[in-house]
């Protein structure tokens, strides 16, 4: 049985990841860095660490940005240190596409020129910077994971956000905006974990993201499926939404600037090198898994 450390366990993707590795037979030993002395904590036998834990992107911009570099660059740097010395073969980094980019033309690739634009991108790459510097001792692996944005039953966020207005039966007032944006099935997510933990496969960088990206309009239609109702897509102009969304900014509205970015924006993530690496596609379709977490929400 393959001992297996997780920081940040008790959260979304650490929940659901501890389930699916439980079930093909891993020994999961959670980790929590909050706690003090927390290095003396480490399974003495464990095989890997994921580590998860991190302070999460803060889309109404109130926490300092010494907070994340405090908690995603140096205590990344400390475990990672502790993780060179010991006997531990592997260490999974959970990053961030939004380490290298905060905005997308074309398809995002492993190869990008890291840009972040924000303290919780900067504190991530930051991480990453640290982790590739080091020389790997012979027999362990790295593996720097930047997913997208990540879904699922149970989960609160946007897409929520989303299903709560359609279900209302208030018309989708941003269909003006054609886009097209990856998203990753939790299903997914534990689905490549765990592939990595158990073959030989290589050290490195690698997007996690479904295999297909869709508009938000899709979502909508998707949602509207999910509920068994009729939508309406409504195509108000563009500059009468941002300045809607400015007025959010203000104001603490629902619709701000970041929510309708992360609604309207391309973000398009390539996941050829993983599923490469794994001689498969994801199991479960973009559409699959985004119906499965809209069902979730009823």
């Amino acid at each position: 049985m393959k001992n297996t450390i997780i920081t940040g366990a008790s959260g979304f993707v650490g929940q659901n990841l501890s389930v699916y590795l439980k079930e093909k037979g891993f020994l999961i030993s959670p980790l929590s860095l909050r706690k003090d002395n927390w290095e003396n904590n480490i399974a003495a036998d464990a095989q890997a660490i994921i580590h998860l834990a991190g302070k999460a992107h803060d889309t109404k911009n109130t926490s300092a940005a010494n907070e994340y570099f405090e908690v995603n660059t140096e205590l990344t740097k400390k475990l990672f240190d502790i993780f060179l010395s010991s006997d531990i073969k592997d260490f999974i980094y959970f990053s961030s596409v939004k380490a290298v980019a905060d905005t997308v033309e074309g398809v995002l690739t492993e190869d990008v020129i890291p840009n972040p634009q924000t303290p919780y991108g900067q504190s991530k790459h930051k991480a990453e910077e640290y982790l590739l510097s080091k020389q790997l001792p012979e027999g362990k692996r790295l593996f720097i994971i930047r997913p997208c944005m990540i879904h699922g039953p149970g989960n609160k966020g946007n897409l929520n956000l989303l299903f709560s207005v359609v279900k209302k039966g208030i018309p989708y007032p941003l269909a003006a905006y054609e886009n097209k944006r990856s998203f990753l099935s939790i299903d997914n997510l534990c689905f490549a974990v765990e592939q990595i933990l158990s073959r030989p496969i290589a050290s490195g960088v690698y997007q996690f993201a479904d295999d297909e990206a869709l508009s938000t309009n899709d979502l909508i239609t998707l949602i509207g499926n999910s509920l068994s109702k009729k939508i309406s897509l409504w195509k108000i102009p563009k500059g009468i939404i941002n300045g809607m969304a400015k007025v959010g900014d203000l104001a603490k509205l629902p619709l701000n600037s970041e929510r309708l970015k992360k609604l309207t924006e391309n973000y398009v993530v390539s996941n050829y090198s993983i599923t490469n690496a794994i001689g498969k596609p994801f199991p479960v379709s973009a559409k699959e898994g985004l119906i499965k977490t809209f069902n979730s929400f009823k």
